[in-house]
């Protein structure tokens, strides 16, 4: 028995379509059974994963293994610095909860034990990842502003908190003007949109597909062509 991982963002019809490919692929590599386990970082897409997904007219039916937010526990510096790849899931699954800035403090710690390569990516989920309120009070507690950096790791990554800081507006500004643009095409056009398809199109975190999405919404028929892959 082996296994396939996928972590799903957001819901996302396509991958209703693509996980089966997945399966096939590595059940024809490996010559053996093969489960799909998504990783869901909140309550209601780890719903909408866990949904069965009909395969054909023969009642085949691929149940993916989903682990959610339920499953993952909230670690301590202790077991962040024993698992830090725990760590690292533990943050992303519980990011908007009031654990956030412990588990953002835990994995900041656990990265002192860990190679460069490793520590700076950590490091970089951290604030990447974290609610907006634990990452400002964690870049208050550390004094990124006006602490003199001693050493090549920590000077690294005040650089790139400062750099992604400026950044991190701008990309949302234009990922919010994209997504209402894609609303406004469709509502002009009098085409309906659900609330699954809304909250697809407005969490969308990529320019690109946002910019597809629009092109499409000029010329479908109808709301559920805009995401066919």
């Amino acid at each position: 028995m082996s296994s396939t991982l996928d972590l799903c963002l957001q819901p996302d019809p396509r991958k209703r379509f693509t996980w089966p490919v997945y399966l096939a692929v590595m059940r024809a590599r490996l010559r053996c059974p093969v489960t799909l386990v998504v990783i869901a970082l909140d309550a209601a897409t780890a719903r909408w994963c866990a949904t069965p997904i009909g395969l054909d007219d023969n009642a085949s039916v691929l149940r993916p293994r989903v682990i959610g937010p339920a499953h993952v526990p909230i670690v301590d510096t202790e077991a962040a610095r024993r698992h830090p790849e725990l760590a690292v899931l533990s943050l992303l699954a519980h990011r908007d909860e009031p654990a956030a800035l412990d588990l953002g403090r835990a994995l900041l710690s656990a990265c002192a034990d860990l190679d460069e390569p490793r520590a700076k990516l950590y490091a970089d989920i951290v604030f990447s990842f974290l609610n907006e309120a634990a990452r400002r009070a964690l870049e208050a507690e550390m004094n990124l502003e006006n602490y003199e950096v001693q050493s090549e790791f920590l000077r690294d990554l005040t650089a790139r908190v400062e750099a992604r800081g400026e950044a991190r507006g701008e990309a949302r500004g234009r990922l919010q003007a994209l997504a209402e643009a894609v609303l406004r095409v469709l509502d002009a056009r009098a085409l309906s949109v659900t609330d699954e398809q809304r909250a697809a199109i407005t969490t969308c975190p990529d320019l690109n597909t946002l910019d597809a999405w629009l092109q499409r919404a000029v010329t479908v028929t109808d709301t559920d062509e805009i995401f066919a892959s």
